[in-house]
């Protein structure tokens, strides 16, 4: 089955920041039928390598789900102002993941990303903590 439009939330972190480092990400349909989950272990990265990890792989899911549009909800300010080029990325480590994003949004139709507070995100907080907690991951449909 292939969807029109996908709302995703993503979000990472790490515990010591560079720490244990896990990615969680729910993707929607416009109804709220959730149609795939993300929480994946990455190892040791910074929080804002794993916020641009969730979003990545955010991406490359919803490419298999067939969206051509994807409306991404992130509570990392930063992030999202960067995605939006608002903000210069500056730090030599995410300007890959920066560019390895925008090369992989040129498939979809749209793309928006947008900053929402960390308590409208707790779904996708809670499956980058639960990888974190255990260190695996796992995908599901």
């Amino acid at each position: 089955m292939s969807y029109e439009k996908l709302i995703i939330y993503t979000d990472g972190g790490a515990r010591g920041n560079p720490g244990p480092a896990g990615i969680g990400a729910v993707l929607k349909t416009e109804a709220g039928e959730v149609v795939a989950e993300i929480s994946e272990y990455l190892g040791v990265a910074t929080n804002n390598q794993a916020e641009y990890k969730a979003v990545v792989a955010a991406i490359k899911k919803a490419k298999e789900l067939g969206a051509s549009e994807l409306d991404f909800f992130l509570d990392s300010e930063l992030v999202v102002k960067q995605l939006n080029r608002e903000y210069k990325v500056k730090n030599h480590d995410l300007a890959p993941l920066f560019v390895q994003i925008y090369n992989a949004i040129m498939g979809f139709k749209k793309v928006v990303f947008r900053h929402v507070p960390r308590e409208q995100n707790k779904e996708a907080d809670k499956l980058a903590n639960l990888a974190m907690d255990k260190a695996g991951s796992f995908t599901s449909t």
